[in-house]
């Protein structure tokens, strides 16, 4: 389906991972600040009794975020770089947020962060359309979270943000996502379809549902999906 690898997109995050820990700092850029994190804050609804885990979390910003509201994290990401960066950025934060080296394609890693409380939320910011494949993500994510528990995710706009004139049809390209970042990354496009019979497929259903843009313009470039956990049937 795709013409790039796992192991180049992993090899290309490796690279950036320093550059992008640099310029997103302690409080994330003002795309993020202002465009993916309200209303992903919004659909979460985060709260003190909350067990969040943080998938493809970068270099922590977010999870500190849910931290100060009172909430404990596991939070992962493939790229050891990027967990060496982020235990080193959020040191203060080490009692409340587990950072792991996971994969988000990868079966038992996943299953592997299963701690002895299920998580009661998971969170995905804007990293959707860095993962090869997402099925393996949403059918562990299911199973790691509490019957009625939520999965929120951000991504790219699949309309209005692709670098090609296809649309239904799943593929990759390269491109930037901050300044003078040294290596471009893999990128994977997918449809709404898609995206939400993704959900569907693996016991979710969707009930909050936002399209942001950065600026006064109309045209969104990101969405963001509440999915809920259909309860289980015994």
């Amino acid at each position: 389906m795709y013409d790039y690898s796992l192991e180049e997109s992993l090899s290309i995050w490796e690279f950036n991972a320093e550059h992008w820990d640099n310029y997103m700092g302690d409080e994330s850029n003002d795309f993020h600040r202002n465009v993916v994190r309200p209303k992903v804050t919004e659909l979460l609804d985060i709260n003190k009794d909350d067990f969040i885990l943080d998938v493809s979390c970068g270099n922590g910003n977010y999870s500190a975020f849910m931290t100060e509201r009172g909430a404990r994290v596991v939070a992962f990401d493939y790229s050891a770089k990027m967990i060496e960066l982020a235990k080193k950025r959020r040191a203060n934060f080490l009692d409340k947020i587990e950072f792991i080296v996971a994969d988000a394609t990868d079966e038992q890693q996943l299953m592997a962060l299963q701690r002895n409380s299920q998580y009661t939320k998971a969170v995905c910011n804007m990293a959707i359309m860095d993962i090869i494949e997402i099925d393996t993500l949403f059918n562990c994510v299911n199973k790691l979270i509490v019957d009625d528990g939520i999965f929120v995710f951000s991504t790219q706009h699949p309309c209005f943000v692709t670098l090609t004139d296809k649309y239904l049809t799943s593929h990759a390209y390269y491109d930037t996502a901050i300044p003078n970042q040294p290596k471009e990354q893999c990128y994977y496009h997918r449809s709404f379809q898609d995206i939400f019979n993704t959900c569907f497929k693996h016991g979710f259903t969707i009930d909050g549902f936002y399209e942001e843009a950065y600026g006064e313009k109309e045209t969104p470039d990101i969405i963001i999906v509440r999915s809920k956990k259909i309860r289980s049937i015994v």
